[in-house]
């Protein structure tokens, strides 16, 4: 499969599984490379990241560790992903996004 046919289901998996949760719970990235590529999830999870931290700077996608909003750039270790809608999207006193 072409790499530009794989990032579009890997950003459509990782948009979909998070859409489907429950608002508020979050998905691990590997669910899905797993649903991309269930026999070579592992050697499909550079390109989760990549594409899950594309997703949480177009603020599609929340990454949270420890229930705690992060910055993937900065975060270390296993983080999760949640769907952002606009229910969910509020603001701190001073005006700035929680999602920020």
């Amino acid at each position: 499969m072409k790499p530009e046919k794989l990032s579009a289901k890997v950003r459509s998996a990782l948009i979909e599984l998070a859409r489907q949760r429950v608002s508020g719970k979050s998905i691990c990235p590997s669910e899905a490379a797993r649903r991309v590529q269930p026999e070579a999830w592992r050697d499909l999870m550079p390109m989760v990241h990549e594409t899950a931290g594309e997703l949480v700077l177009q603020g599609i996608l929340q990454a949270t560790q420890r229930g705690k909003t992060v910055n993937l750039a900065e975060a270390r270790g296993p983080y999760r992903l949640i769907y952002i809608s606009a229910e969910s999207f509020t603001r701190t006193q001073d005006g700035r996004s929680d999602h920020e």
